[in-house]
């Protein structure tokens, strides 16, 4: 008996997996793949952008191995295991659909409208990496809603533990569970659920605290670095808020605020107007070089990160 239950599970395990997107979020979620044995396609719209995905994923593979994290052997293994590919149409194979492109309803409705036409496999899951956008506004744009659902990574991916699975009312349950079982059993991730809401549970809570810090040094309160600093000393915070913000991106942390802001209503998530000028003016933090505190000039290749 427990051998039919192995082979059912061995036949509904996820193998092939495809990402639509090499930005920032979407090379380390294919990194993760690779480095777990499965097979992954990674999806961008020209050349130019494969070769810069592609170059990003191997650089974090060596830091890996001069790390001590992987064996070199790992790390060409992994690199085998990584095909890219700018036509969506070759993504009809896959068991499970991660999507990871700019955090724009727009650009994510299109990507689910294609997938739902190439997407061959009837089991298959498609899943978007989004910290803000409405599952069920993507899963709207496919004719099975039920198949979709979120699959929120945190960066850096190879490195944080935490998957949250972002469940609408019309996701299935079997492919809450196959996504579930994938992050949990193949990936080695841990999972926490949330129901369809902006933020989900980490940037729920994370968001109204980064805002306050940026009001407070708006405010001239404090400066960024004794805000940072206090909080890491005083709350043994691995990094302080701005920092944080910094590295999470200005501009996604006002796109968050925003749609919790629209959901909630709640004064407290409205972006400070510091924010927004600081993103207007192409401040974003760590992927510009400068923020709430300066970093070294970005590589071209981070230019194009999402």
């Amino acid at each position: 008996m427990s051998s039919s239950r192995d082979a059912a599970t061995d036949a509904g395990r996820i193998t092939r997996v495809g990402v639509v997107g090499a930005g920032q979020m979407g090379s380390g979620i294919a990194e993760v793949c690779a480095r777990a044995h499965v097979d992954v396609l990674v999806w961008e719209p020209t050349r130019e952008l494969t070769t810069i995905g592609r170059s990003r994923i191997l650089q974090s593979l060596d830091r890996g191995v001069s790390s001590g994290k992987i064996t070199e052997r790992e790390r060409e293994q992994a690199a085998l295991r990584l095909r890219f590919t700018t036509d969506l149409g070759d993504f009809c194979d896959r068991q499970l659909v991660i999507e990871a492109v700019v955090e724009d309803e727009a650009a994510k409705s299109a990507v689910f409208r294609q997938l739902d036409e190439v997407i061959t496999d009837p089991g298959a899951v498609l899943a978007t990496n989004t910290s803000a956008i409405p599952v069920s506004a993507l899963g709207g744009c496919t004719a099975r809603p039920e198949r979709v659902l979120g699959m929120h990574f945190f960066n850096p991916v190879p490195v944080l533990p935490l998957v949250e699975l972002v469940s609408t009312p019309e996701t299935g349950t079997a492919v809450r569970d196959r996504a579930e079982a994938f992050a949990e059993q193949v990936l080695g991730k841990q999972v926490v659920h949330s129901a369809d809401h902006a933020g989900a549970v980490v940037n729920a809570l994370l968001v109204p605290y980064l805002l306050s810090a940026i009001r407070m040094a708006a405010s001239g309160h404090a400066t960024a670095e004794d805000i940072d600093r206090a909080m890491v000393l005083g709350c043994a915070h691995p990094m302080g808020p701005l920092a944080l913000a910094d590295h999470v991106g200005l501009d996604t942390v006002k796109l968050i605020a925003e749609a919790m802001h629209a959901e909630f209503g709640e004064p407290l998530y409205s972006p400070p107007p510091l924010l927004v000028s600081m993103v207007e003016s192409g401040r974003l933090g760590r992927k510009t070089g400068q923020g709430f505190h300066s970093y070294p000039a970005p590589r071209a290749m981070a230019r194009a990160a999402r």
